[in-house]
């Protein structure tokens, strides 16, 4: 636990690339600030030449550079997380076992110790497909070849940080001398490229962990630990013979390793269910499908077209996401799950697409007895947040004049600069060519001017004839905070609607769980007809999917139906921080939302993460908000800025 919450320390750190008060750190890990400094110096001494960690009086920041050293630093077996994975790999490498007494002096410890971690690796191996047999003091891990290679995945994926797998933790992992850093590297590449001219879509979030299974076999067919092959076996279904034969050719060419036929038809699944999409359109991809899959994708897909209002309903979405779906189903039943480096960034920045993912995921998961994990969750919002970019409400225009008085073409050439460069930013839907222009008859959100207007404005920003890259970003930030207050100025009146002073709280207990808060936060949108005790357990139920911690200080728990009578907020704010999923929060905030109110929907939720996703916003917010009075005032100031 202890290298773990060492881990997080540096991950927090790494990415604020700020100063963060022990405070700060303390209470995102649930821990004092005392145990914050003993990390920190533990830290600093895995590199012997340099602190990686600096400390003053604004508290701790990290040097960007040794991130990677740090987090590649071999364990020690100090710990017992890490003599846990020393004493699986022994077990792993080990085809005849090891032995508990030389197993306990090499990693220096006592027997007694030992033999709690081997109490440690069956609890481990609980569900994985192997099981751990003792002969006096030899211990042998029994199981099929791919259990033990899930396994020892497994392994990597536990020592790495937010998805960060890089070849020296492969050769931490594995056997060094079995697995060139180079040699993986020039075969990845070569693969991408065959991949791509055979026609495949490549997803790059992937195939890391593909790499990965690659270095397994690699490792383990040089040690003569195959897969075998089953000699009556026809190609299996669905697996393009090509992808197969790519594998096999590039391990050979870049490793000297000749993999089996079952190596290669389980590595090209692999590839095939998390890494490639084949770039047909439309019929193509249909042929592919497996029916029952497309009927739940589109009815899932209906479904929260009506729930959420939003325009999903395109054949290409339906398509690309039922073959995604599909591979899903694959890798659900031999439980090989696909990470995603994007999962925190996506649940933190775009919380509405990530409640249409999940809403989507339920469907599923009841239709197609699907097990899905937030890592999962994340490649469904991709899919999601890639058809909404492409089908924008027309209000996130934001729209200008150009006041240029007419010399020849001058104004034409200003236009076409402002097009060419912020298109995408603004609509310009008026040009003034006048030196005296009505300037009170102007409506538009900004107004671009090459001449002094009469007074200042935020929506007026002064522009040359000609223009250059600091006019350029002038008009971009203009844009964005038109657009910002558009989505505050929403926020704020739909904020003093819908809370209730009978509905604040402030403080939390920390021994309280999750489904106690949520019980208590209910009950008085329950006195108050809002809500009914079902909508509470489908909140409930809606937690155990995915946590709603959206961001380090905000839980939002609600329904993934809009069934209550009138959208109303119940929320509690507290100084100490409760746990709640993986992460450590200080506001929870129980959403009720009424069917009327799907536009409501969008704006509250996106906007209220946005808000305690700034740590200044939510230190303000805390210190101050101690009635609900107050509370309300300072979210409007947040929100105001």
């Amino acid at each position: 636990m202890t290298r773990a919450r060492q881990d997080r320390v540096i991950a927090l750190l790494a990415r604020d690339g700020e100063w963060v008060t022990a405070a700060t750190l303390a209470d995102a890990l649930g821990v004092t600030p005392r145990s914050i400094r003993s990390y920190v110096t533990a830290i600093n001494a895995r590199l012997a030449d340099v602190d990686p960690i600096e400390s003053g009086p604004f508290g701790y920041r990290i040097d960007s550079a040794t991130v990677a050293s740090l987090r590649n630093v071999a364990p020690d077996a100090s710990t017992p997380r890490d003599r846990l994975h020393a004493l699986v790999r022994a077990l792993l490498d080990a085809e005849d076992g090891i032995d508990v007494y030389a197993t306990a002096a090499a990693l220096f410890v006592s027997e007694a110790t030992l033999e709690g971690d081997v109490a440690r690796v069956r609890a481990l191996l609980a569900g994985a497909g192997l099981t751990l047999e003792r002969s006096g003091s030899i211990l042998r891990l029994r199981g099929p070849e791919e259990a033990q290679r899930r396994l020892l995945s497994r392994l990597v994926h536990d020592e790495m940080d937010a998805g960060a797998l890089g070849t020296p933790l492969l050769r931490r992992s594995l056997a060094a001398e079995y697995v060139d850093p180079d040699a993986l590297a020039a075969f990845k590449d070569d693969l991408v490229g065959e991949l791509a001219a055979h026609g495949f879509y490549i997803n790059e979030y992937a195939i890391t962990d593909v790499l990965l299974h690659v270095a397994i076999a690699v490792d383990r067919t040089r040690r003569r630990r195959v897969i075998t092959d089953a000699p009556d076996e026809d190609e299996s279904p669905g697996i393009d013979s090509g992808v197969a034969e790519i594998v096999g050719r590039l391990s050979e060419d870049r490793f000297g390793v000749e993999l089996g036929l079952a190596d290669r038809r389980h590595l090209a699944t692999l590839l095939q269910t998390r890494v490639v999409a084949p770039a047909d359109e439309g019929g193509d991809q249909r042929e592919m499908l497996e029916p029952d899959v497309e009927s739940a994708v589109r009815d899932a897909v209906s479904r929260a077209v009506d729930e959420f209002g939003v325009d999903l309903d395109h054949e290409d979405f339906v398509l690309r996401l039922a073959l995604h779906v599909q591979n899903l189903r694959h890798r659900s039943r031999v439980g090989a799950w696909s990470r995603n480096p994007l999962t925190r960034s996506i649940k933190s920045s775009y919380p509405m697409i990530f409640e249409v993912a999940v809403f989507l995921a339920l469907q599923l998961q009841e239709r197609l007895a699907l097990e899905l994990h937030d890592d999962e969750l994340a490649y469904i919002a991709m899919h999601v947040g890639g058809r909404l970019e492409r089908s924008r409400r027309a209000d996130a225009i934001v729209t200008a004049t150009i006041v240029c008085p007419g010399y020849y073409e001058l104004h034409e050439l200003l236009r076409s600069s402002v097009d060419r460069s912020l298109g995408r930013a603004i609509e310009v839907v008026t040009v003034d060519t006048r030196a005296d222009p009505d300037w009170s008859a102007i409506s538009t959100d900004l107004v671009l001017t090459t001449i002094a207007p009469p007074e200042a404005s935020d929506r007026i920003v002064r522009v040359q004839p000609f223009l250059t890259e600091g006019d350029v970003d002038r008009v971009a930030a203009a844009a964005a905070r038109v657009r910002r207050g558009r989505r505050l100025a929403r926020l704020r009146g739909e904020l003093e609607q819908y809370f209730d002073a009978a509905a604040f709280v402030r403080g939390l207990d920390s021994a309280e769980s999750e489904e106690a808060i949520i019980r208590r936060l209910g009950e008085p949108l329950v006195r108050a007809s809002v809500i009914d005790e079902d909508y509470i357990e489908r909140t409930i139920e809606r937690e155990r999917l995915s946590s709603t911690a959206f961001t380090d200080s905000l839980a939002v728990p609600h329904a993934l139906t809009m069934t209550a009578t009138r959208t109303a907020i119940s929320i509690a704010v507290s100084e100490q921080s409760v746990p709640w999923g993986d992460s450590r929060v200080h506001v929870v905030a129980l959403v009720a939302f009424s069917e009327g109110d799907r536009a409501a929907f969008q704006t509250v939720f996106e906007q209220l993460v946005e808000v305690f996703s700034e740590r200044e916003s939510v230190q303000r917010i805390l210190r101050r908000g101690v009635t609900f009075a107050a509370f309300l005032d300072e979210l409007v100031a947040v929100i105001d800025g």
